[in-house]
């Protein structure tokens, strides 16, 4: 520590470029700081920073990572902890541009594997982000030496050794999301597709802030006829509202709770930090949330169980469009999530194509078959879960239709959920007819072609993420703003960086895009989220599941398939 504070006065009123000086593994009393890059300017991406601790200086108790579930809650407690601790000691902006930022890539309710703290056999590792000071271009080595040497050690102190934490807070976030993940595993045996914990408070504060609402919350209280009782590690048995598999309506008035619920089973695919409200509410991993998206672009794609015989003879069984409408868009999202593995599809009819939701008897009549290319949802969605074991859970406001194809149908009244499935089947008149849609194309032969997908800006690897709304990639920007279920842009970052190590190292080897995905997530399981990036002791990654990195694929539009 002494030579790197000599050093870092020695730089005083420098040029900035003289901080590469400070690269290299720096030894302090109880860790080893590590100078991993440093930025070419104040203005530039903030330095990365590495701090290393050996686990009997730690003192974290081996049980609470004892295995991968219980590792990650462990990394996530302590990214949180720095986090926090970044707040009240690090004084913050001291100069040009970045100068001053000192951050850890970890944030909002979802418990990710991340890598910004890294639980090994030997050691804890956390990479920060810091902005070395200066003024203009020149060097201000007392901020730097402030932050390095003082700082850095405080939140050391008070976030990565477990003296200093609350082992109760550390155990409760470790137990919660292991309960989560047996909640999810669980669910098959139950036959469920979800299940949302009797108090569950769903509501958040805005639709653009995911942290809890807390003023009149109503909690989940399940009816008797849908409730579940499922026994977790931890928490022992817990009760709650349980959605079977099959077709699920969510009815009800506007404003009474719909879409909240639907919104936090899209979120349910992934565990949250305790205290959230959603901690025991789980959905199958799997499943997708699927909307239209006018604009969007669709390539070499059978939509035709949906969209066939178009005007001008435009063949659906190997559809492109680069602003594909909303019907088709829709339609497109839907093959695209059943070609990743999706198992359970969620819809929302207000971010829905409403022509490929639905025709009432009197347009049919008006528009005949013959004359309509589109076959609307209503007509597939038994078929996909009869004769597929594709399950949906479908809001609806103003489609009655959707009574007749309905196993279950609960309704939100004033945030409660009632089971209304026999007042339903009343209700509901024929099913509809199956529509004159080709078969639905689960499987494809259709893969990028060799050379497409190029994450190159002239000579240099250029990748970036916009606030989960975009991802830069080489020259194209992709907009991966309609994927609902990305909630970190860690994880639009990780996906831009796998893209162009399989476009790289995987593409040329594999006849489909399924199989060079299937070994782009077995590398991902098997190494780490340090597999795809060549630079060292990148902290801002996040992963992502397997749904969303082909369907971003799927939208790069620069990209040639093969089909």
């Amino acid at each position: 520590m002494d030579s790197l504070r000599k050093t870092i006065r020695s730089l005083a009123g420098q040029s900035y470029k003289s901080y590469k000086m400070l690269e290299g593994v720096h030894v302090f009393p109880d860790f080893r700081l590590s100078v991993d890059h440093v930025q070419g300017d104040p203005f530039a991406l903030p330095s990365r920073v590495s701090i290393h601790l050996n686990h009997d200086v730690v003192g974290l108790p081996r049980h609470l990572w004892s295995n991968p579930d219980r590792r990650r809650a462990c990394e996530d407690f302590l990214a949180r902890a720095v986090h926090r601790l970044i707040s009240e000691f690090v004084n913050g902006n001291c100069g040009s541009g970045r100068s001053g930022e000192v951050a850890i890539a970890c944030n909002g309710q979802q418990v990710l594997q991340r890598n910004c703290v890294l639980l090994t056999g030997n050691s804890l590792e956390a990479r920060i982000t810091v902005g070395l000071p200066a003024d203009g271009r020149s060097i201000l080595a007392g901020e730097a030496e402030r932050i390095l040497c003082d700082e850095i050690p405080k939140l050391v102190e008070g976030a990565l050794l477990y003296e200093n934490l609350s082992a109760s807070d550390i155990e409760d976030h470790v137990y919660a999301i292991e309960d989560q993940v047996a909640l999810r595993h669980a669910l098959d045996t139950y036959d469920l597709v979800s299940f949302v914990a009797d108090g569950s408070r769903l509501p958040r504060r805005s639709g653009i802030d995911d942290l809890p609402l807390q003023d009149n919350v109503v909690p989940i209280d399940a009816p008797s006829s849908l409730a579940v009782e499922i026994e977790l590690p931890n928490q022992g048995v817990v009760r709650g509202l349980g959605i079977r598999k099959g077709v699920t309506l969510i009815v009800g008035g506007g404003f009474h709770g719909k879409s909240t619920l639907l919104h936090a089973l899209q979120r349910g695919v992934y565990d949250h930090i305790p205290g959230d409200g959603r901690e025991n509410t789980v959905c199958e991993s799997s499943a997708m949330k699927v909307r239209a998206e006018d604009g969007r672009n669709v390539s070499c794609l059978d939509i035709s169980a949906f969209i066939n015989n178009l005007p001008m003879g435009q063949d659906t069984q190997s559809f492109s469009s680069s602003n594909a409408s909303g019907s088709t868009s829709q339609a497109a999202n839907i093959i695209e999530a059943l070609q990743a593995g999706s198992r359970v599809l969620l819809m929302d009819e207000d971010t829905s194509a409403t022509n490929f939701m639905i025709r009432d008897q009197r347009m049919q009549q008006l528009v005949t078959d013959d004359k309509e290319p589109i076959t609307p949802f209503l007509c597939r969605v038994r078929e996909l879960y009869d004769d597929h074991g594709i399950s949906s859970v479908i809001v609806i406001g103003g489609s009655g239709d959707y009574l007749s194809v309905a196993d279950t149908v609960i309704m939100m009244d004033n945030y409660r959920a009632l089971d209304v499935t026999e007042r339903a089947a009343e209700l509901a008149g024929d099913r509809p007819a199956t529509g004159n849609g080709g078969p639905i194309a689960f499987r494809s032969t259709r893969r990028p072609q060799s050379g497409s997908i190029s994450a190159l800006r002239g000579s240099q690897l250029k990748i970036d993420s916009h606030d989960m709304r975009e991802l830069v990639f080489g020259e194209s920007r992709v907009d991966v703003g309609g994927l609902e279920q990305l909630v970190d842009d860690g994880q639009v970052l990780c996906i831009g960086w796998m893209l162009s190590y399989y476009a790289e190292k995987l593409l040329p080897g594999h006849d489909d895009l399924a199989s060079g995905m299937d070994e782009l997530m077995h590398l991902l399981l098997r190494g780490g989220l340090d597999t795809f990036t060549p630079y060292a002791h990148m902290g801002n990654f996040a992963v992502p599941r397997r749904q969303e990195l082909i369907a971003v694929l799927n939208r790069m539009r620069e990209v040639q398939w093969v089909c």
